[in-house]
């Protein structure tokens, strides 16, 4: 029986991936020339302090793709996450200088980010409401705390962590490739195993056994941890907290996980096309920064290529 089952798992295991890839693929081209062609631009991008900077300016959204995938892998979608970067930030320049220290302050952010998770996250899943509708109400709620904690941008981020996180070293990238490969475990747990079924057939799971409304609020969870972690690399990055400088993250973060195979219906996509899909995000806002186009040419342009990006796939798809 034990040599039947994984002779079994391996023909099944390449399928499912290919699915999930399905568009992925060239999405990796896209990058990959938008990649070169910013290093031609930027000679000093493959030099360890500007693949640092490089890496420090893709890295919050790296994080907000991140939380907007996992909520769309289980089938949910959040528009709370651009306050939920702000809270992170806010949360951290008023802590960290003061007797909490970083430590602390870290925690804090970290306590704020898996209680507002779970919180919405438990009302989506409990009460049967629509994420959208609950996620638009957490925002106002969310952007309101930041308020009241700092109403106008101040407070501040002890300089060693900010030259840590913000200096000439890549630390930004190594932290993601640790939050990658814990995401690679989380995976592999009860939970992490139920979040495709949970987004794909969440009736057929529950059925099954599968614990899915653990799987979603759990996923809640996370996505309010990785949001507020995006603020405090942000708040680390200024030196100082702003209520509003998240507002961005929220559209950026939906066009990320999109742009990197994430179906709105849950089940369908991966994280590292998430990944992939914000770090085009980041090349093109910096290929565009060299190639001297306007502000208002470089919003158009990068909306034309977010729709060629999402477009091409679905043409083949009608092809086939």
């Amino acid at each position: 029986m034990s040599t039947v089952e994984p002779t079994a798992a391996g023909p099944l295991y390449w399928p499912v991936q290919a699915r999930r890839n399905a568009g992925v693929r060239g999405l990796f081209v896209v990058v990959a020339a938008f990649f070169v062609a910013y290093g031609i631009l930027f000679p000093g991008l493959f030099s360890l302090s500007g693949f640092a900077k490089f890496t420090q300016s893709w890295f919050p959204l790296a994080l907000v793709a991140m939380a907007q995938a996992i909520l769309m892998l289980a089938g949910g979608i959040s528009l709370a996450i651009g306050a939920t970067v702000s809270l992170g930030a806010v949360i951290a320049a008023t802590t960290m200088s003061g007797p909490l220290g970083v430590a602390g302050g870290v925690g804090a952010v970290a306590l704020a980010g898996l209680t507002f998770g779970a919180a919405t996250g438990l009302i989506v899943v409990k009460l049967r409401l629509p994420a959208i509708v609950v996620t638009l109400a957490g925002s106002f709620i969310v952007g309101g705390a930041a308020l009241l904690i700092l109403p106008r941008p101040g407070g501040s981020i002890p300089a060693w962590l900010s030259d840590l996180l913000a200096g000439n070293t890549p630390a930004g990238f190594l932290i993601l490739v640790a939050i990658v490969l814990l995401w690679k475990l989380y995976l592999a747990t009860p939970l992490g195993l139920s979040l495709y079924a949970a987004g794909e057939n969440p009736v057929g799971a529950y059925r099954s056994g599968v614990p899915v409304d653990a799987a979603r609020i759990a996923a809640y969870a996370i996505s309010g941890l990785l949001s507020t972690g995006a603020g405090l690399f942000v708040a680390a990055q200024t030196g100082s907290g702003d209520p509003v400088i998240g507002t961005a993250f929220t559209l950026n973060s939906i066009a990320a996980a999109v742009l990197g195979g994430i179906g709105f219906l849950g089940g369908q996509g991966t994280m590292r096309g998430a990944l992939a899909g914000s770090l085009l995000l980041s090349l093109m806002i910096s290929v565009m920064f060299f190639l001297g186009f306007t502000p208002v040419a470089q919003y158009v342009a990068q909306g034309l290529i977010i729709i060629g990006a999402v477009a091409i796939p679905q043409f083949r798809k009608v092809q086939r």
